[in-house]
């Protein structure tokens, strides 16, 4: 079963409290959900040969990892990484809570239709 978000009519699905997901606005960057569903649908991949838990550990350390990467891209050098770790820190957990508020709240006010769709076996 796919988990990846139908989102053809980006107004169908609105990013409640944030309509700038991570700074994004969703009109100039119209991709954002394509981009998102592809690491859903790698995520869903990787579910067919392990664990959800192991793959959902494997895609939060990836994500951590990259905005590490992304946060040392920010800065002009250690030092200012080092004086701006604790706001980096607040802003990608801030970030990331809204974004699984939102998708947590998704999934309980359509959960009959997400997981148990009509005709699905």
């Amino acid at each position: 079963m796919s988990n990846v978000r139908r989102h053809n009519n980006h107004n169908a699905f609105p990013i409640s409290n944030f309509e700038k997901p991570m700074g994004v606005d969703l009109k100039e960057d119209p991709t954002f959900y394509d981009r998102a569903d592809g690491h859903i649908h790698l995520a869903n991949e990787h579910c067919s040969n392990v664990g959800r838990g192991k793959v959902s550990a494997s895609l939060m350390y990836g994500c951590a990892r990259f905005q590490a990467w992304n946060a040392a891209t920010w800065a002009n050098d250690v030092a200012e990484m080092k004086a701006k770790r604790g706001e980096t820190l607040k802003y990608f957990v801030q970030q990331y809570q809204a974004m699984l508020e939102e998708n947590l709240d998704d999934y309980i006010d359509n959960f009959e239709n997400y997981m148990r769709p009509k005709g699905a076996a």
